[in-house]
C-alpha cells in the first residue's frame, strides 16, 4: 500500500512550480488530489504530466483565485465535495514582487499581502471544518527562507511570508487537541514559476551582491535566473512526508529547504 492511500487532498497553486510537482507527488504516493490555480492553462499541464505518470484518474483540477473570498469559498467546497471529505491542505499559491522599498506603492503591497498572507488564510478557513472532522489532518503552509532571513528588494514578500510563519504557529496550538497539525515548508533556491520571474521584477539598479548571501552550498541541478537551484520535487517530497503518517509528530514549526544557503 502506498503511504497516502485513501488520502484526500486540496494543492493550491498546482498550476506550476512546487504546486504542481506536490500534487504529482502526492498523486504517486496514493491521494486524491484537487489541484486548485487561477491559471487554466496550467492547470491543464499538471493534467497532462498527471497522464503520463499514470495517475489522472486520481486528480481533480479547480480553477480557484485565492486573493478572492467568494472564489475561496466556492473552491474548497467543490473541492471537499468533489473528494468526499478533506484529509490535508497544502497551500502552495504565492506570488512574488520586487521593487526598491521607498518606491512601493499601497497596491503593490496589499497585492502581495492579499495574495500570499491573507489568501493562505482565508484557505485554512474554510478548509477547518471538513479538516476537523477527521481524528487526524494536516495542513502544510508556503513560508520563504525570507521570512527570517534578508531578501533585498522583497519587504513586502517577506513580510507575507513571515506572517504565513506566524499564523501557522497560532493555528498549530489552537488546534492540535483536535487533532489538526499545521507546518510550514521554506524553500529557498527551487526552481519555480516565481524563481524564474524574479530577474524581471528586480529593480533595474539592484545591487548584485547583495544577493551573494543567498546561494545554496549543496551542488544544485536546475537553473532559474540563472542561478543554480534545486528542482521542485526537493519540496514536494518534504511535504508528502508531512501530510503522511511519518510527520504525525511534526507541528508548529517550520522546515527549511534551501540547500544550506543559511547553514
Amino acid at each position: 500500500m502506498k503511504r497516502l492511500d485513501r488520502n484526500r487532498i486540496l494543492v493550491t497553486g498546482a498550476a506550476s512550480g512546487i504546486g504542481q510537482a506536490t500534487a504529482l507527488r502526492l498523486l504517486d504516493e496514493g491521494a486524491a488530489v484537487v489541484a486548485a490555480d487561477i491559471a487554466a492553462d496550467g492547470l491543464e499541464k499538471t493534467r497532462a504530466k498527471a497522464q503520463e505518470a499514470g495517475c489522472a484518474e486520481r486528480l481533480t483540477t479547480l480553477e480557484m483565485n485565492v486573493g478572492d473570498e467568494q472564489s475561496v469559498a466556492d473552491g474548497v467546497r467543490s473541492a471537499v465535495e468533489t473528494l468526499g471529505g478533506l484529509d490535508s491542505l497544502v497551500n502552495a499559491a504565492g506570488i512574488l514582487r520586487a521593487t526598491h522599498t521607498d518606491q512601493m506603492s499601497l497596491d503593490q503591497w496589499n497585492q502581495i499581502i492579499g495574495i500570499n498572507l491573507t489568501g493562505t488564510f482565508l484557505v485554512v478557513r474554510e478548509a477547518l471544518p471538513s479538516l476537523l472532522k477527521n481524528t487526524r489532518s494536516a495542513i502544510v503552509n508556503f513560508s520563504s527562507t525570507s521570512a527570517s532571513f534578508a531578501h533585498p528588494y522583497m519587504a513586502a514578500y517577506a513580510a507575507s511570508k513571515g506572517g504565513v510563519q506566524s499564523f501557522t504557529h497560532a493555528v498549530a496550538l489552537e488546534y492540535a487537541s483536535k487533532g489538526v497539525r499545521a507546518v510550514c515548508v521554506a524553500p529557498g533556491s527551487i526552481k519555480s514559476g516565481i524563481t524564474d520571474a524574479t530577474a524581471g521584477y528586480l529593480p533595474q539598479d539592484s545591487d548584485w551582491s547583495l544577493f551573494g548571501r543567498l546561494m545554496p552550498i549543496m551542488p544544485t541541478t536546475e537553473e532559474s535566473s540563472g542561478t543554480g537551484m534545486a528542482s521542485p520535487s526537493a519540496v514536494a517530497g518534504v511535504i508528502a512526508m508531512l501530510v503522511s503518517e511519518d510527520g504525525a509528530f511534526i507541528t508548529g514549526t517550520e522546515i527549511r529547504i534551501d540547500g544550506g544557503t543559511h547553514a
